[in-house]
């Protein structure tokens, strides 16, 4: 991404500020492999709830809290289930549905499902998974 900014001094939005190569990894997927050195660290995992900016923490309620008793993750259920376009409820719900019932086998599922996307090259929702 570029750092353009307006007459104001304002940072342009992002489809403004995209090159082509940043909108060919964004759009392929490619753009999360450094979040794999936050896993080889332990920071992160494969699967989890995909971790939000610190300033969000505030408007968490104690069951959207929960979200933070597991490590974060580069894919997971609320993303192969639509991602960014859903509602940030239903993405929480989503989250707290994994939290609840986590295990290798949902891992596993999550993680096929995520190539799925990734290679049907759509990003959307290909069909819920619960």
């Amino acid at each position: 991404m570029k750092n353009t900014k307006d007459l104001n001094g304002q940072l342009l939005s992002d489809i403004e500020r995209s090159t082509k190569l940043g909108s060919l990894l964004r759009n392929s997927g490619l753009d999360e492999i450094p979040q794999l050195l936050n896993i080889l660290k332990g920071e992160m995992s494969f699967v989890g709830p995909r971790p939000l900016l610190p300033e969000y923490l505030s408007l968490y309620d104690d069951l959207s809290r929960k979200r933070h008793l597991v490590k974060p993750g580069i894919t997971g259920l609320a993303q192969i289930n639509g991602g960014n376009n859903l509602a940030w409820k239903k993405r929480f719900e989503f989250d707290i549905y994994y939290i609840n019932n986590i295990s290798f086998i949902i891992d596993l599922k999550i993680i096929c499902l995520t190539f799925q996307t990734a290679f049907d090259n759509k990003g959307e929702n290909i069909g819920e998974f619960k």
